[in-house]
């Protein structure tokens, strides 16, 4: 592990600093760093590589269930991603889906989903997915359309869902429909839908600059039992914004993973580029670029384990999870940038280890909550704890 002196930091107990370091030791044994050309099986091999090695304990709640422990631990969470987004995106991929689409039923599912559901997640034998995006219902979640009307003890389902990664490997899929209790978000109902059920279909495969399993949804009277309901009628919306509270936070991780990664490869170029008797280092602009990329990765990775270690301690952080989201994703972008540049023509290069960092930290200042989304959170939390 290249820099590990945060794992110091007051927000970790001795615990944390062993796995961030366990596990940085077995990705740098198990995991590749580029990518094949069949990405869906490479993403299956991972989430089992993940279960198998333990990784996807931590990604459930439920020592019951096979859970690392009865709460999730957002440190270890944050730890997690952001040693294996060092190591690969698409490591860091598989493993944040595993919780995210599992996390509502971590959350607010019943004894009876934990057990048929989160003993897989957690050893890697299913793969989860979170549906909650729509054409035309991103950032505005309560406007989703796809709908599911009761009839009898059955939920059937109509309508779309878009954007959603797993989609098209995904054993199981906790989707977010309109089942009408009340007017918006108190409408909103999450259903657990097995892959091949009938009705349910993959509609499209999505094809995003740093590739991963991802595709639209079709549902078409798809009849799925009241059973598979994740909480009661008409919440599913606060589960969904539960459910993001735990992973926003975890998206900053990553970022500061992509980031920090970014930082060793300027720093190995700088250090062995041989310019006019020298090295790259030796010039001041050099200097100075490295102490804005520092700076930015430090003041990312603070704000992201204020947040974790509040929500750890039982603490409201939508405010703090947005502040770790848009520092960590913004600044990484910066970082990720200042290392293309430092490496110049090779930073273009196809597949060079900054070229794809380039590609992969792109998307995280969209999803879960871009950063305009962020600003507006924060913003309106600032002003309301004023009044």
């Amino acid at each position: 592990m290249a820099d590990s002196s945060y794992l110091k930091w007051p927000f970790f107990e001795p615990h944390h600093a062993r796995l961030a370091q366990s596990l940085d030791a077995w990705a740098t044994k198990n995991i590749e760093h580029g990518h094949g050309s069949d990405v869906d099986a490479e993403c299956r091999q991972l989430v089992k590589a993940l279960g198998e090695a333990g990784w996807l304990r931590h990604a459930v709640a439920g020592k019951a269930y096979g859970g690392a422990g009865e709460q999730i631990d957002t440190r270890a969470i944050c730890l997690i991603r952001e040693t294996l987004a060092r190591h690969s995106g698409l490591a860091d991929f598989a493993f944040a889906m595993q919780g995210l689409g599992s996390g509502a039923i971590s959350l607010a599912g019943t004894a009876e989903q934990k057990k048929r559901n989160l003993t897989r997640v957690a050893k890697g034998g299913a793969i989860a997915a979170f549906a909650l995006s729509e054409p035309d219902a991103g950032s505005d979640v309560a406007a989703m359309a796809c709908e599911a009307t009761l009839d009898g003890d059955h939920y059937v389902i109509n309508g779309e869902k878009t954007w959603i990664s797993n989609g098209g490997i995904a054993d199981i899929y906790v989707v977010f429909v309109r089942t009408g209790e009340a007017p918006g978000a108190r409408g909103i109902s999450a259903l657990i839908v097995e892959a091949g059920t009938p009705g349910f279909e993959i509609a499209e495969r999505i094809h995003v600059i740093a590739p991963h399993p991802l595709a639209r949804l079709r549902f078409t009277n798809c009849r799925v039992p009241v059973s598979q309901r994740v909480g009661a009628a008409g919440e599913g919306f606060k589960v969904a914004m539960r459910t993001l509270d735990v992973f926003r936070t975890s998206v900053a991780a990553a970022s500061l993973g992509f980031a920090r990664r970014a930082m060793d490869e300027a720093l190995h170029r700088v250090t062995t580029r041989k310019m006019f008797n020298g090295v790259l280092a030796d010039f001041q602009l050099t200097q100075a670029k490295i102490a804005q990329m520092a700076t930015q990765i430090d003041s990312a990775a603070l704000l992201t384990y204020r947040a974790a270690w509040m929500r750890d301690q039982g603490e409201n952080v939508t405010r703090e999870a947005a502040m770790a989201k848009m520092t960590a994703t913004e600044n990484a972008q910066q970082v990720i940038d200042a290392a293309v540049q430092i490496w110049g023509g090779l930073g273009v290069v196809s597949e060079q280890p900054v070229e794809r960092l380039y590609r992969e930290i792109r998307a995280l200042r969209i999803y879960e909550g871009a950063t305009e989304v962020q600003q507006l959170i924060i913003g309106r939390d600032v002003i309301k704890n004023h009044s």
